[in-house]
């Protein structure tokens, strides 16, 4: 990956978490004072902002650890062990992104909410769950790469011990 593909993610990662901390600082309140000012009650009230601050914690989160994996990339060591960390931890925000939403679903589907809404917030659920079963899939070629990478560098090592 070149110096301008890894600077033009890093650039973007970085306009994503500069974003998601405003909606988390401002916007947030916001959508909480619209929906005390809709008459929504306590409970389901705060049940759907604490979702709406996970979800956005779990993109902080993934944009994180893509930001390290880049770095690790930039330094050539990305066929290593210590990706699946981070990895690891983007299949788990991710895959808790995907029950955060359908928690959004249960906690509308008893409103006076249409629910062809809330069929479409499932079905955004499910496509946050394919994303997670994506990376674990990534993961497995990850794996892969990593244990061929070690084949290859036991490989040279025999061949160097020959000549």
């Amino acid at each position: 990956m070149g110096k301008l593909t890894i600077l033009a993610l890093r650039v973007v990662i970085g306009m994503v978490l500069a974003g998601s901390l405003f909606v988390q600082i401002r916007m947030v309140q916001l959508f909480s004072a619209d929906l005390v000012e809709a008459g929504a009650p306590d409970g389901p009230r705060i049940a759907l902002l604490a979702f709406v601050v996970l979800g956005i914690l779990c993109v902080q989160v993934v944009a994180v650890c893509v930001w390290r994996l880049l770095t690790m990339v930039r330094r050539g060591t990305v066929f290593s062990h210590r990706a699946f960390r981070f990895v690891d931890i983007i299949f788990g925000a991710i895959a808790l992104a995907a029950v955060l939403m359908f928690g959004v679903a249960v906690i509308l589907a008893p409103g006076e909410i249409a629910p062809g809404i809330v069929l479409l917030i499932c079905g955004a659920a499910l496509m946050i769950g394919g994303v997670a079963l994506v990376v674990l899939v990534m993961r497995t070629l990850l794996a892969q790469a990593v244990a061929r990478d070690v084949e290859a560098s036991d490989l040279r090592a025999e061949l160097d011990e020959v000549i």
